[in-house]
């Protein structure tokens, strides 16, 4: 049975609402700020920051601290060990775990109730309300839903109070989701929150195989392997041929531009669509607004007050503030019991009216070590030119730099996993390095005349180089991040001396 019919009111104005509050991002801000802050000001947090509900955001932002992961850990482990109002009203049950930072191996995000609510489950309302949309001939719940999701697998261990959920934040989603949004969806709960990836990927294909799935979520890397094993067992040449009514990728996580020819080959349709979305353990933030601009509306209507450092410097703005065409920290104050708070992400501001951004990447993957200032989506854009000059398509990838010896010029290394290798790896290699030049003038002037950096070189590596590298980190799994770029070489290294 098609439900899209029967549900698309609903979406019409769910889209609706989200495009109205975007269009005023002031008023719609204030009034996120204000609500929050009243929540906020019976809180520990709230209390030692001078919270009370009306305080405007002029005299907030002076009250109220930014911070990062550290700052906050030892009052997110209070909230684990069961105290409560910490930093939200109540006692927080559940935690999203995410890659961690210099002070522990994981990160533990609050998700309260009212942020599952209001940000996580929200902002996929506004994703499928966007998509109906865009696409009024859609039937996509005329069949199943393919996501991928994580385990309550995590670094902590037994210890914590009874009752108590630390685990990715799409096994949080899993179980919470609504049980007649869970009739639409696969694989089953019993397979799709299993912690051992090995174990699970043939039990999850093996159920998806008889499915008519209508659409697609999960992070680009991983979603490609399920593919992968799904045309295996079949013995289909396309993706198409298993799920013919299949007919969009909601995806997220990293960017889709490096794999964006291979899902075409792969999937064999040339009417699929791809929609992309911002979402993260903090909160869900943005989604695709048209067909033409993967720029994504900033949404709203998530519960979620933004702010946005300069890269370059300077003091917090908010969002009815930001300047088209500048790169800016982002900074989130949500119901999740986050207050200024920064992510590590990194916007493009596309447009203001309303505020569309583009990922420029995370914080912590760049590289700067010769004044080249090269972020992720400069290495994305050029990956993507280059394998499609030269029929190549790459599984994964990490970049870091070289230094200089008393003989040698510095340059960057790249460690390359390839799905389709290219029939010369040194001409890729000059290829991906002009396309690098031409997507970043402080790399281009750098290389000039070889003087201060020479060419980029590629080491390949086997398949399953970086699946097993994540193993062996305890993040392999549907929400695994490859770091694209660092400042230094200590991912580099360890997956070359696997």
């Amino acid at each position: 049975m098609n439900f899209t019919p029967i549900v698309r009111p609903y979406f019409k104005h769910a889209d609706r609402v989200m495009l109205e509050r975007a269009a005023s991002p002031e008023v719609s801000q204030r009034a996120v700020l204000s609500s929050l802050l009243k929540a906020g000001s019976d809180t520990r947090w709230g209390r030692e920051h001078g919270f009370e509900p009306g305080l405007d955001y002029e005299t907030w932002r002076e009250r109220c601290p930014l911070v990062s992961y550290e700052d906050i850990r030892p009052l997110v482990m209070d909230m684990i060990r069961g105290e409560q109002s910490v930093l939200w009203p109540g006692v927080t049950r559940r935690f999203a775990q995410s890659s961690g930072t210099s002070g522990g191996k994981s990160k533990y995000i609050p998700i309260t109730d009212r942020g599952l609510q209001r940000s996580h489950y929200r902002g996929g309302t506004d994703v499928v309300a966007r998509y109906l949309s865009l696409y009024p001939d859609s039937r996509i719940m005329s069949g199943k839903a393919l996501i991928l999701g994580g385990s309550f697998a995590n670094e902590l261990g037994p210890g914590y109070p009874a009752g108590v959920k630390v685990g990715d934040l799409s096994a949080h989603l899993i179980e919470c989701i609504n049980p007649l949004a869970g009739l639409l969806r696969v694989p089953g709960k019993d397979v799709a929150l299993m912690a051992d990836w090995h174990e699970k990927l043939p039990k999850l294909v093996a159920e998806v195989v008889k499915q008519d799935v209508t659409n697609l979520s999960g992070v680009p890397s991983w979603m490609m392997t399920v593919l992968k094993e799904v045309l295996r067992v079949t013995g289909a040449d396309t993706i198409h041929q298993v799920w013919p009514n299949l007919e969009v990728f909601f995806h997220g996580g990293i960017s889709f531009e490096p794999y964006r020819e291979e899902y075409r080959r792969l999937i064999g349709s040339p009417t699929m669509r791809y929609l992309e979305t911002y979402n993260a353990s903090e909160g869900f933030f943005g989604v695709q607004l048209s067909r033409d601009s993967r720029a994504m509306l900033l949404l709203m209507d998530v519960d979620t007050f933004y702010e946005f450092i300069p890269v370059e410097g300077g003091e917090p703005v908010a969002a009815w503030q930001v300047e088209a065409g500048r790169v800016y920290e982002i900074v989130i104050t949500s119901s999740n019991g986050l207050w200024r708070y920064r992510p590590g992400d990194t916007v493009m501001i596309e447009s203001t009216e309303p505020v569309t951004i583009t990922i420029a990447g995370r914080t912590q993957q760049y590289i700067n070590a010769f004044g080249e200032e090269l972020m992720v989506y400069n290495a994305d854009a050029a990956v993507a030119r280059t394998c499609a000059a030269t029929g190549a398509s790459i599984a994964n990838y990490t970049a870091a730099p070289v230094y200089a010896t008393c003989g040698t010029r510095g340059r960057h290394e790249w460690v390359v996993e390839w799905t389709s290798r290219p029939d010369d790896i040194e001409r890729f290699a000059a290829l991906l390095d002009d396309n690098l030049r031409a997507e970043n003038s402080d790399y281009d002037a750098k290389r000039k005349g070889d003087i201060f950096l020479s060419r980029l070189t590629i080491e390949s590596v086997p398949a399953g180089t970086f699946d097993s590298w994540l193993q062996s980190t305890g993040k392999l799994g549907g929400q695994r991040k490859i770091p694209r770029l660092c400042p230094d070489r200590r991912y580099i290294d360890a997956i070359l001396n696997r």
